[in-house]
């Protein structure tokens, strides 16, 4: 090869080299997968689409730590997202008070994943004896909380049905760390006296936890917070605690302190002491800080602060 043709191949191969240089990457047919859009009401739930969507899923939460459920009202952009959604996950029961009608006047083009309706009615608890508006807080019951993951795998897997083996691996691994999470509650309420399972809290949040879990529970306002207390529902609520010699009563994360701190007051102008034993999460899961941002950790913060301030 003479020094004319050497020259031409190597400015050739130059030239290959610096194409590829900057050509793109092969691209992995499972890496562009386009995700399935989901858009979750509350953190509870956020948190839920998350653990069984794994890498298939994006989801967006409308309702961030902290917020109050039973009094948010969706915005012009939640109801946008919404429509935009692949799958819709709401509670129900009234939960999302003030969203109803949103819910209602969907388009039809999204999958609806609605709690209340995979729930046994046997299983839940009616407010207020009404008979027919039933308590909406069924995440404190564990194995409730296990017929609401099930119900999240199978509106996914109705959505992406080649997504569906993998939804069901991922429930499937949940509802082991579910099974353990409720063997700790057991464990810890066990460590209290019967006589001392008495839970005083801000708003009525934790029937379906005092009852899988054998306390009694009294809430300051109703079920919903868009009830407000009367000065007979403190004074009423301070005889009870110091009847009882109760040792604590805790505020709640969504809820203002003040309360729980006027039923406090109310409890040492009848000469009692009784103590605030901490913040529990109720309507909300915690923040990133707060150690407490999964399902999970938030029953077990809860249980934990319960225990150790009523021991």
């Amino acid at each position: 090869m003479n020094l004319r043709i050497k020259g031409i191949v190597g400015a050739i191969l130059s030239l290959g080299l610096l194409l590829a240089g900057c050509s793109s990457p092969a691209i992995d047919a499972n890496t562009s997968v386009d995700k399935l859009n989901i858009v979750a009401t509350t953190t509870m739930l956020a948190d839920l689409s998350t653990v069984i969507g794994g890498d298939r899923v994006s989801v967006d939460g409308l309702m961030g730590p902290g917020i109050d459920p039973h009094l948010y009202q969706a915005s012009a952009g939640d109801v946008s997202l919404m429509q935009k959604a692949d799958v819709v996950v709401y509670n129900g029961l009234h939960l999302e008070g003030k969203m109803g009608e949103i819910f209602e006047n969907l388009s039809g083009q999204q999958t609806i994943v609605c709690i209340e309706s995979a729930l046994d009615q046997s299983k839940l608890l009616a407010w207020e004896d009404s008979g027919s508006i039933y308590d909406p807080h069924i995440w404190f019951d564990v194995s409730l909380w296990k017929v609401a993951a099930q119900t999240v795998a199978d509106g996914f897997s109705k959505a992406d049905p080649d997504g569906k083996a993998d939804y069901e691996a991922n429930l499937d691994a949940y509802l082991k760390e579910l099974d353990e999470a409720d063997a700790y509650i057991h464990n810890r309420a066990a460590e209290l006296p019967k006589t001392q399972r008495v839970l005083v809290t801000a708003h009525d949040a934790f029937q379906y936890f005092g009852k899988a879990y054998g306390f009694e529970v009294r809430g300051l306002q109703g079920i919903s917070t868009d009830s407000e207390a009367g000065t007979a529902d403190v004074s009423d609520l301070a005889n009870f605690i110091v009847q009882r010699q109760i040792k604590a009563i805790f505020v709640e994360s969504s809820i203002p302190s003040k309360t729980i701190e006027a039923l406090q007051a109310a409890v040492k102008a009848k000469g009692f002491d009784v103590s605030i034993g901490g913040e529990l999460y109720s309507d909300s899961l915690g923040d990133k800080e707060s150690g407490a941002d999964t399902y999970i950790l938030t029953v077990k913060a809860n249980i934990n602060t319960i225990v150790d301030a009523l021991k």
